[in-house]
């Protein structure tokens, strides 16, 4: 299928989902078949992006993995200098962004107990929570947990917001990313360039209403092994996105991944963390409408896609 006629099909399925993404209230969210098959079908090429013969040949993710990584808020001159970023960024003055940090867990072997989906993953951010919600205040630490299809939020008595419960549904439909997650992203020759040509960049742009909205990924092109050995494989380099700029201040988010390797998180330390502080049903999370304690401007735009008016590869 020709490039623009998938685009296209895409666009038209944004606009279709524009509607119930915004109204809906089980918080399933679109996210091009990354997270869910919400707004894929054999129409748009199940979400899946084109690729040039020209193009190098898609990286995986190791079946089970953890890594660190430092979290760069980039709040002006991104205009000029995107993602993906060096750590710490080269393009940029220490001005121009904030800086913190956390860690990722990975296992395509895990199996849920209620038999719903496959696979876990824990992104854990230290002392600031992940800024796409419109909230003002993000000094706190929170842990977003997939656990098959359903995604938790936790946060921690030290420094949890008062009218956060300790742990939430994020979204009844939110499984791990898969290890070929990156095929339903374009591939950006221009991104790629960065870093002295030392990447393979992917980026997914889309414009909405509420501004550009960003999801990227890149790896390093040369195959290389993990510190401790091991085979070699194309070892991811950063997480790049949008975040919410109404109240937040995040029109770019970068993770840039520290000692990324192969080795099975410890569940006691990761998966487990939902059985010790989710009540059996625990209540749906309202970041995205958060109480108006927490409230401080307009919606966020991750869960309000509306009637994009293109989508573009090579940004």
């Amino acid at each position: 299928m020709k490039r623009s006629i998938k685009n296209a099909l895409i666009i038209a399925g944004l606009l279709a989902l524009s509607q119930y993404a915004t109204a809906q209230p089980d918080d399933v969210f679109f996210t091009m078949g990354v997270h869910n098959n919400l707004g894929c079908n054999a129409d748009n090429g199940n979400c899946i992006a084109d690729r040039a013969d020209t193009d190098p040949s898609d990286p995986f993710f190791p079946a089970m993995w953890v890594s660190d990584w430092t979290m760069y808020r980039v709040t002006q001159n991104y205009e000029k200098n995107p993602p993906p970023y060096s750590s710490p960024p080269s393009t940029l003055t220490k001005k121009d962004y904030t800086v913190s940090y956390g860690s990722s867990y990975y296992d395509t072997s895990y199996i849920p107990a209620d038999g719903d989906g496959f696979g876990a993953m824990m992104e854990h951010y230290e002392k600031y929570c992940l800024p796409i919600f419109p909230i003002k205040n993000n000094n706190y630490t929170c842990t977003f947990i997939s656990l098959g299809n359903k995604a938790y939020f936790l946060t921690y008595p030290e420094d949890r917001p008062k009218t956060m419960p300790p742990c939430c549904l994020f979204s009844p439909e939110n499984h791990p990313p898969r290890q070929d997650f990156i095929k339903h992203l374009p591939y950006s020759p221009t991104r790629s360039a960065h870093l002295n040509n030392s990447l393979q960049a992917y980026a997914l742009d889309l414009q909405s209403p509420q501004g550009p909205i960003l999801f990227g990924y890149a790896f390093y092109k040369d195959a290389s092994t993990d510190e401790k050995g091991g085979a070699p494989y194309r070892h991811p380099q950063s997480f790049y996105f949008s975040g919410d700029v109404t109240v937040a201040n995040a029109p770019i988010v970068s993770q840039n991944y520290t000692g990324f390797r192969i080795e099975r998180p410890d569940p006691a330390k990761t998966w487990d963390r939902v059985a010790k502080m989710c009540p059996k049903d625990p209540p749906a999370c309202r970041l995205f409408n958060p109480p108006s304690s927490l409230k401080s401007g307009n919606k966020a735009q991750w869960d309000r896609l509306e009637i994009p008016a293109e989508t573009s590869a090579e940004k």
